[in-house]
């Protein structure tokens, strides 16, 4: 799993960047009662602090502001590409505000790819294809930074579930979480050294 790079421009890293550990970006109506829900409850049994819409959006409070904010207080961002993600202009707009924070805020972006290939996220094809047809028509605004979102997501190295384990979901879960964990405890190695260092 390749984390992100760090750009020239960001600002320096400090204990303060991150309020959580992990945003999950998904499409519900996809993953939100079975794998996303799997994944979900395995970070929280492991101790890591995840944002998750539907358990983490108090009621009342006004969705597209919450969300963003939340993607930037997080440490790494989980994408679950499946099917229909790009149907989801709520998703492409939290995609794209991901990468933003990849290059900006040097927060980590982790893909998964749920019954889809990369290449079809990449080339936005099949499903994702069919989807930016309709976006064509009515977010032409917004079309070319979200197939930007999907090109340069779909390069980072991230896992595709029905490759781990022959298919078996409990265990590719498993090694996604193992992974995140450890890179949560890097990270914040690295930023306690780089405290001691500047003391």
């Amino acid at each position: 799993m390749a984390s992100s790079s760090a750009s020239s421009s960001a600002p320096p890293f400090s204990s303060q960047s991150w309020n959580r550990d992990v945003f999950l970006s998904f499409r519900g109506e996809d993953t939100r009662k079975n794998f996303v829900d799997h994944l979900y409850s395995a970070l929280v049994q492991q101790g890591v602090d995840t944002y998750k819409d539907d358990e983490t959006l108090r009621q009342g409070e006004s969705i597209r502001p919450f969300l963003m904010k939340a993607i930037e207080e997080s440490q790494i961002a989980v994408i679950v590409f499946s099917k229909n993600y790009a149907d989801s202009s709520w998703c492409l707009d939290e995609l794209a505000h991901i990468m933003k924070c990849k290059d900006k805020r040097r927060q980590i972006v982790m893909p998964i790819f749920y019954d889809v290939d990369p290449s079809e996220v990449r080339k936005q094809k099949r499903t994702y294809g069919e989807a930016f047809v309709k976006h064509e028509l009515e977010n032409k605004n917004k079309v070319e930074s979200w197939r930007k979102a999907l090109v340069d997501a779909s390069y980072i190295s991230g896992w595709e579930p029905k490759n781990i384990a022959n298919g078996y979901e409990s265990k590719a879960i498993r090694e996604i979480v193992g992974k995140i964990s450890s890179s949560k405890q890097q990270r914040r190695r690295k930023m306690f050294d780089k405290y001691k260092a500047s003391e």
